[in-house]
């Protein structure tokens, strides 16, 4: 099944890939960070398969403090084999070589560990706050470039929330991305890359197959290092001041200890 996500995702990508291109670029006037949506991705009733074998959420680990709720996994030997066959299609050479070529960012690598990567559900009430992501991948080798986002939670609307927003460097600002069915959300990321999830209004589930690329060239072309940064919706000062505090913290802990203190969730691929 994954060779056939793969042919389809190509041909998809390829079939646009000029208006994309000028999508991607044209998106960095709105508030700095460049992105472009590509939907339906994949044939329906196959998107429809990909929904209905997703994880139920009592099966997943629940994230929950002040920066975010939602559930994640990746442990995949759990689940219906389609779940990692569209994650890992994501990750093909094939693929990446198209999604360069949208983006024009050079020498991406993909996310064999899903470092950051893996499989998410939000249910009402859930949210992610405003954040940049790290900057690296486990080792600290490779700077992270590129969000690839497939949502596939039919008849999803801009009205039941969970949805992207991109923000500007202040996070005063944003631009939404509705969570579409059968949509892939390319986002670039970097050190002022801000990002979140609106909180979810509906019932139901809001499903997300999430990918990460990296590359050794930092995709501002300067060096940089940031662990996960949180800050806050420009109505939530308070959450805002703890926030800073809560970065200023576990960014202070990753320079004296490079490899984090907390033990890493990496996709270890399937067990023999």
């Amino acid at each position: 099944m994954k060779e056939e996500l793969v042919q389809l995702i190509v041909e998809r990508l390829a079939r646009d890939r000029a208006a994309l291109r000028q999508a991607f670029e044209a998106s960095r006037a709105e508030v700095g960070v460049r992105y472009c949506v590509i939907d339906d991705l994949l044939p329906q009733a196959l998107a429809e398969r990909i929904h209905a074998a997703f994880p139920k959420p009592e099966s997943m680990r629940l994230m929950d403090s002040f920066r975010e709720k939602k559930y994640t996994s990746k442990a995949f030997e759990k689940f219906d084999p389609l779940m990692a066959d569209i994650t890992f299609a994501v990750q093909d050479p094939r693929v990446l070589a198209e999604v360069e070529a949208i983006t024009g960012i050079e020498q991406q690598l993909p996310d064999s560990s899903l470092y950051a990567g893996g499989l998410s559900a939000m249910v009402r009430g859930h949210h992610l706050g405003p954040h940049i992501d790290n900057s690296h991948e486990a080792t600290r080798t490779y700077y992270r470039t590129l969000n690839l986002l497939y949502y596939v939670t039919p008849g999803w609307t801009l009205e039941n929330g969970g949805n992207l927003e991109l923000w500007d460097r202040d996070v005063r600002r944003n631009a939404t991305i509705v969570s579409r069915f059968n949509r892939l959300a390319l986002m670039e990321t970097t050190h002022t890359s801000w990002h979140s999830v609106s909180p979810v209004q509906a019932d139901g589930v809001r499903c997300c197959v999430s990918n990460y690329y990296f590359s050794p060239r930092s995709p501002t072309g300067e060096d940089y290092f940031n662990v996960t940064s949180f800050s806050a919706r420009p109505e939530q000062p308070l959450r805002r001041l703890l926030a800073r505090a809560d970065n200023g913290l576990r960014q202070a802990v990753r320079m004296l200890v490079p490899q984090g203190l907390g033990k890493k969730d990496v996709y270890q691929g399937p067990k023999k």
